[in-house]
């Protein structure tokens, strides 16, 4: 018997004698596409269409190869279709409701790829009409809200989302999508609380979720009021926040858990042995093949709940896992590692050291546009975090300690820290870690200036919760001085090429003035009297850097070029820094000379130090424990709406409605009565 084959709805036997038969579906499409109503000639046409497997591929096909006029004639019989969709969502027979579902993504994507140059208002037209838009959403929205509350098929839900996902980010710009007006006005809000909250659907469902309600939030955000903004930031139920949190965490520890794999595989393969032999040949490949794909769309889905929601900020700490599952952490009970991998050398885990381990990883490298965007959401996260009055309190909390393996970038000069050795603290030094490690590894010719300032603003607001709450962490602040010194020398060497693209001066001022909360306020937040020698000793040791920054700011602040105000700031900032170099200096070399010594010992100049803190002078510095508040819509505007337009396009082109095969329908659906 000759084979059949089955290729863009055609049903093709193999013997080249018989002309191509089209399957059934395909043929009433056909009708659809002509300009008479098919149910004149066939009354029961709607009712059979919806029994008939969806041919996607075919239907979406179709829209985009007509022209505008060629749409328009058909414009009513596509409208019927959109109606009779909605129609067939309430309908007893499962396998209707899937068919209705597959039908409404062919038909909302095949229209918006044929107008993608029109505006929104033609769409609604061209897909259910103006004079009818407003019900057919309204019933659309309802029938979608009821089949993600109930009970029934975990396909269904599935479908549900992969439409409304579907429906959103059906344009680029999502604030241009018009038909998301109805869904403002018709909210599904509750729907996707209800999956986040209860642990079986928000296994199946919750990324999907997530993803929605976070693309949602962002619709016209700054322009109107937008209801699923307002409803996120009053959600105040412990099950519905913890189970976001969850979502969120899972995709961050499996974009870690790839990672970590693809790392391993790559340093004991083959391609590492052939490194080895042929010296560094190939390092550069070998970085561009561990790279996993960027999650931004589960970033910004932490971002807008951390951003949003006061009472999120508990889950960061607050969703705890052990290895050991009769115990629970933070009084919130422990799920299996089957919803949220851990990390074998971690006995301990939560949101919060999942996300600072993923942004270990992602800010390691910025060259590419995916990681330098999700870099940035990375530090903006962090900056919320660190303005925040209770997240400071459980960073900060002196018996919550964590162990925290960051990824550490590769450096010739340094070996790689031992994961074992890590020590248990406080979960603000891991971010502390964090920023020196960025500080350390970003000092490159493509310099990413607004990274930097984000990253110092974070260490800067820590060290404000430390001073105002007198919290003495105990910290090597010994490597953020180094850091930070090292950061200056690289400003200065780099002067001419910087100065073309950036104000280095806004860093540098930055950064001197991270020196001078320290010298200042110290006392307050130092762990020791000893940490505050040692900072001493760090500025005398490093003079020279503070000099040559001195000469440069001074050369250019008595120009008058374009970088005479911001210079003359660093000038004044770095009166006390100055005041200490030539109050001391004198005495250590005063010091050598009576004690015949050339070169003075740490603990000799350390002693110098203590015996001369008397006759030092210092100037009271003001502002240094203030700083403006983080603001989304007046500064950062232009970079979430680029944001979420790279996240619309990625969502777009992965959405999988094959996912859901035919054949795992049927054996669900098995019964149609």
């Amino acid at each position: 018997m000759a084979q059949v084959e089955k290729r863009g709805g055609l049903l093709r036997k193999s013997s080249a004698s018989k002309k191509p038969l089209k399957e059934k579906v395909v043929l009433m499409y056909d009708e659809i596409f002509m300009t008479e109503d098919p149910s004149k000639c066939s009354p029961r046409f709607w009712e059979e269409l919806f029994l008939m497997k969806v041919n996607l591929e075919y239907l979406e096909g179709k829209l985009e190869s007509l022209d505008g006029e060629e749409l328009m004639k058909i414009k009513d019989n596509i409208n019927c279709l959109f109606q009779h969709c909605i129609q067939a969502l309430g309908e007893e027979h499962p396998i209707r409701v899937v068919n209705a579902l597959q039908t409404l993504c062919a038909l909302i994507r095949g229209v918006h790829q044929k107008n993608k140059s029109t505006s929104g208002f033609d769409i609604i037209n061209m897909l259910m009409g103006f004079d009818k838009a407003e019900l057919c959403m309204k019933n659309l929205m309802e029938s979608l809200d009821s089949l993600l509350c109930a009970e029934g098929s975990e396909s269904l839900k599935s479908l549900c989302l992969k439409l409304l996902l579907c429906l959103v980010t059906v344009t680029d710009n999502i604030s241009q999508n018009t038909i998301l007006e109805y869904v403002m006005i018709n909210s599904i809000f509750e729907a996707i609380l209800q999956i986040l909250s209860h642990p079986p659907s928000r296994r199946e469902h919750g990324y999907d979720a997530v993803v929605l309600l976070a693309l949602l939030v962002n619709y016209r955000k700054y322009e109107s009021v937008n209801p699923y903004i307002v409803k996120l930031s009053i959600v105040d139920d412990e099950a519905t926040l913890n189970g976001m949190g969850l979502v969120i965490a899972q995709a961050l520890s499996e974009y870690n858990r790839q990672y970590k794999d693809k790392e391993e595989e790559h340093q004991s393969g083959f391609f590492s042995a052939l490194t080895n032999m042929v010296g560094s040949m190939f390092i550069a490949d070998a970085h561009e093949k561990i790279s996993v794909q960027t999650n931004e769309a589960i970033l910004l889905a932490l971002y807008e709940a951390v951003h949003l929601n006061r009472n999120f900020i508990t889950v960061l700490a607050q969703v705890g896992y052990i290895k050991n599952p009769m115990h629970f952490i933070c009084s919130i009970p422990v799920i299996s590692s089957v919803e949220l991998p851990l990390d074998a050398d971690v006995q301990t885990s939560n949101l919060l050291i999942t996300f600072l381990k993923y942004s270990s990883i992602v800010m390691q490298d910025t060259k590419d546009e995916h990681r330098l965007h999700s870099g940035k959401l990375c530090l903006i996260i962090l900056t919320c975090i660190a303005e925040d009055q209770y997240a400071n309190a459980f960073l900060h909390d002196d018996n919550m300690n964590f162990r925290v393996n960051l990824h550490r970038m590769p450096m010739r000069h340094r070996k790689k820290a031992a994961d074992k050795n890590l020590p248990c603290r406080p979960l603000v030094c891991a971010v502390l870690d964090l920023m020196v490690e960025f500080i350390v590894t970003h000092m490159m010719k493509e310099f990413p200036m607004d990274l930097y300032i984000r990253c110092i603003q974070v260490v800067h607001k820590l060290l404000c919760y430390q001073k105002k709450c007198r919290v003495r962490l105990h910290y090597t602040w010994r490597e953020l001085w180094s850091a930070l010194i090292n950061l200056l020398k690289f400003l200065m060497s780099n002067e001419t090429v910087l100065l073309a693209k950036h104000n280095i001066f806004t860093l540098a001022l930055m950064i001197v003035n991270l020196f001078n909360m320290f010298i200042t306020y110290g006392d307050t937040f130092l762990p020791t009297p000893s940490s505050y020698d040692e900072l001493y000793y760090e500025i005398i040791r490093m003079h020279q850097s503070f000099d040559n920054l001195y000469s440069m700011v001074l050369r250019l602040s008595t120009n008058a070029g374009q970088w005479k105000e911001a210079a003359s700031k660093v000038t004044h900032a770095l009166v006390n820094i100055r005041a200490i170099i030539n109050h001391f200096n004198p005495k250590i070399e005063s010091y050598a000379a009576v004690n015949h010594i050339s070169q003075l010992s740490e603990e000799q100049v350390l002693e110098v130090v203590r015996a001369n803190y008397d006759t030092l002078t210092l100037k009271l510095q003001d502002g240094l424990d203030q700083y403006e508040r983080y603001s989304e819509q007046h500064k950062e505007a232009a970079f979430f709406k680029e944001l979420v337009r790279s996240i619309s396009t990625n969502v777009r082109r992965n959405l999988a409605f094959h996912t859901l095969s035919q054949e795992v329908l049927l054996k669900e659906f098995s019964t149609i009565s």
